[in-house]
């Protein structure tokens, strides 16, 4: 048996040697001291008293002093943790430039052109986003707004908001109206409501697809927008006027009561309700894949007559494996990992999905006499949950044609995350297994495959727009270049954050900007949001509620933003934000701790904080010098790999022929040199 640790009590109590008998006060004089004899003393314990303590009085001691041990440990270590966080150097925190404050709970936002779309109680509301006032309120439902979605669409607006009921409606944004065009799955019977889980609009405004559920059902409607009849319609609404509303005037009644705040309200912006727009084609339903099964095909040639031009190839939904071989397989499974599994059986979720708009590319092939306009999606690419496939539906069709994918990606594992760059060009894909693969599009092949590091695995994909280190600052290239290296942040689910670049003909490098919060759990990551503004910024939310900008080629933190003290984030681990993709800008919402437990829900203020990047000190060279010419780039070896392949070669073949020029000079002069001496040790030799 171990001899336990003395407590810190008992290390103070320290032996002693007393005199034995009585003690006496000693003469004044020396002389008449006794002499010191060691028989006269004894050894005595000062722990001897605690000792002869009866019981349970000495567990009652030793319980004592190990609480006092343990308060001893605990003490050291928040000191050793405060001195830490002292050491450690905290980046320059920036208040809000701006705070509007609203008299309803804000629960999304969204921005557009010059633009903030807040939706909140029964609608939603249009606020100028440099004076933060209020130009448009439209409050026409019985439910909150959720969520909502906008599409710039060059003069015009395309906004798509969602209740808590999960009705997706599309409201046409122009000049100073706002117009209704449809509620999307709003159905007259309550019993076949379905919900909108989740929804995407093409870059340009051409097609939408909605995510929905209903019936015990999930499903994928896409619909064809006619943007360009909207415009006529709106420029000359005497054309799409509604005739039971023709002889009434447009209302004003959506907006506000007449305030303080409303007086200041452009009431040139109006909801137009007189005015019917054309309705969305619905061209597809796509639903998610069937499970598989055993094969009811009785030779392998019916199996590849099944298949036709290939299309649907390696989805695995014609194969030649009958049931019993399926079910043989499922009893050696349950059999050998009967321990590992639940017997009761969990019921399998919905299926959800993820879907993203291609543009025309190498890598998807479309029939000879479909043609899809420059800059218009064609292709549609979705997986859904726990499937390893990415499939590929053309967008070149009507509802009376056939679902079935023209293309499909198998991957070796469940597909958990993708996500499509800025300009259509990239495709990452993250599998399960914490694999990465990245696509090129517009060339048609993989730049490669990386792996996360281990026991890491993706939660969200980030693609930053393209910038080049010059002279140790971020800058982007003015102007179009053709050969672009695509970054993205990847954040893992342990709130640990990873970039990725690709090198061209090289393996990608995946590279750890945060590290996971093992000391400090508070600092976990929990959204990131790219600055398109700056380059090679991100944004840092974490569940403390603290908002960082990081500087991801360094990697550093530039300065933090947070509200103001009598404000916080009520759901720090989902905040409600966003950053504006044309403006250096981005909005928080903020509320305050002590009207957030008001039972007076007419009394609660919310703020929604907007924070400007050009106007705090730090952030200013990097707004006014954050791009460079493209001549510099040309004419800089260090930026070779932005250049065109036929540039490059050029330069490689001129620099090669200087060089050699230069070696055949170098020769020449060397050679005359030679003759020189020669003719010199002749003359000498003459005389």
């Amino acid at each position: 048996m171990s001899i336990p640790r003395r407590s810190q009590v008992e290390k103070k109590r320290l032996s002693s040697f007393t005199r034995k008998g009585l003690l006496e006060v000693p003469s004044p004089t020396e002389k008449d001291w006794p002499k010191d004899d060691e028989s006269d003393y004894v050894f005595k314990d000062s722990g001897q008293e605690m000792d002869s303590l009866p019981q349970p009085y000495r567990m009652i001691n030793k319980m004592v002093n190990l609480v006092f041990d343990q308060s001893w440990k605990v003490i050291q270590e928040r000191d050793a943790l405060r001195e830490a966080e002292l050491s450690r150097i905290q980046p320059v925190t920036y208040p809000p430039h701006v705070e509007n404050k609203l008299s309803k709970m804000p629960n999304c936002m969204a921005v557009s052109q010059d633009y903030v779309f807040i939706g909140g109680a029964k609608g939603f509301s249009i606020y100028n986003l440099y004076s933060a006032k209020q130009i448009c309120i439209w409050e026409k439902l019985k439910v909150d707004v959720t969520s909502i979605w906008t599409t710039d669409l060059g003069n015009e607006i395309l906004i798509a908001p969602v209740d808590e009921m999960g009705i997706a409606r599309l409201f046409y944004f122009y000049k100073d109206s706002l117009f209704l065009i449809k509620a999307i799955n709003e159905a007259d019977d309550a019993s076949k409501q379905t919900t909108c889980i989740k929804m995407e609009i093409c870059r340009g405004g051409d097609f939408a697809a909605f995510l929905l559920q209903g019936a015990g059902d999930v499903w994928l409607d896409v619909y064809k927008l006619p943007k360009e009849s909207w415009l006529k319609e709106v420029e000359h609404p005497q054309l799409a006027i509604n005739p039971k509303k023709k002889g009434r005037q447009p209302q004003l009644s959506t907006l506000e009561p007449v305030t303080s705040e409303t007086l200041e309200m452009d009431t040139n912006i109006c909801f137009r309700g007189d005015i019917k727009l054309s309705h969305p084609a619905h061209i597809m339903k796509i639903k998610p894949p069937k499970p598989v099964t055993g094969t009811t095909f009785k030779s392998p040639l019916e199996v590849f007559a099944k298949i036709e031009d290939c299309y649907g190839l390696g989805s695995g939904q014609n194969h030649f494996i009958k049931e019993s071989q399926w079910e043989q397989q499922a009893a050696i499974f349950h059999a050998s990992y009967k321990k590992y599994l639940d017997e009761k059986g969990e019921e399998e979720p919905l299926s959800m999905a993820s879907f993203h708009f291609l543009l025309p590319s190498s890598i998807i092939a479309m029939p000879a006499e479909v043609k899809s306009p420059s800059g218009v999606a064609c292709v549609l690419g979705i997986h859904w949950t726990g499937s390893h496939n990415f499939f590929l539906y053309s967008l070149n069709r009507t509802l009376k044609d056939k679902v079935d994918p023209e293309g499909v990606w198998p991957c070796a594992a469940p597909i958990a995350v993708s996500q499509l760059s800025y300009t259509c060009s990239y495709l990452l894909i993250a599998c399960e297994d914490g694999v990465l693969t990245l696509w090129d599009l517009a060339e048609g092949f993989p730049l490669g495959v990386v792996a996360l590091p281990e026991g890491c695995f993706c939660q969200s994909i980030h693609f930053l727009k393209y910038f080049l280190v010059y002279k140790g600052q971020n800058v982007y290239p003015e102007g179009p270049l053709k050969s672009q290296i695509p970054q993205c942040v990847v954040l893992c689910t342990d709130s640990s954050l990873h970039l990725l670049t690709a090198k061209g003909t090289q393996v990608p490098t995946i590279s750890e900007l945060v590290e996971r919060p093992v000391k400090h759990p508070e600092e976990a990551i929990c959204a990131v949001a790219p600055v398109q503004a700056f380059p090679g910024t991100v944004l840092i939310f974490c569940r403390n509620g603290s908002v960082q900008l990081m500087d991801v080629a360094k990697p550093q933190i530039i300065c933090a933003f947070a509200p103001p003290r009598t404000y916080h984030l009520v759901v720090p681990w989902k905040p409600v934000f966003v950053v504006s993709l044309q403006h250096p800008c981005f909005l928080l919402r903020g509320d305050h701790p002590d009207e957030i437990e008001s039972d007076d829900t007419k009394d609660i203020q919310n703020s929604i904080f907007y924070f400007n990047l050009e106007a705090y000190p730090l952030l200013e060279n990097i707004s006014r010098n954050h791009t460079i010419p493209k001549m510099d780039i040309t004419e800089n070896m260090a930026f070779t790999q932005v250049l065109p392949l036929e540039k490059r070669c050029e330069d490689f073949l001129e620099r090669s022929f200087q060089k050699l020029e230069k070696k055949v000079k170098e020769e020449e002069h060397w050679t005359r040199l030679h003759r020189y001496s020669l003719m010199l040790q002749r003359e000498n030799f003459r005389k």
